[in-house]
């Protein structure tokens, strides 16, 4: 279900795992930890949000979507 997410959103596994080993910030969502990672295009700037439960063990993602909505999630804003 998550792969086919990501397919969807057109976000690839390596993206997700370079954004998990080197995040631009690290917030909290209920009880996820949220990596995040700015991403520019030619003409936007984005956010990709990848959500992980660290409770588990391993740790799990739960969900990861990119969004422009930046100024909304993203702490010391551009």
């Amino acid at each position: 279900m998550l792969l086919e997410q990501m397919r969807e959103r057109n976000i690839s596994k390596e993206t997700v795992e370079n954004i998990l080993a080197k995040p631009d910030q690290i917030a909290a969502h209920e009880n996820l930890t949220v990596f995040q990672h700015l991403e520019k295009t030619d003409k936007t700037l984005f956010i990709i949000r990848v959500f992980v439960n660290m409770r588990k063990s391993p740790n799990v993602v739960v969900t990861v979507y990119r969004t422009s909505k930046i100024s909304k999630y993203y702490e010391n804003k551009i």
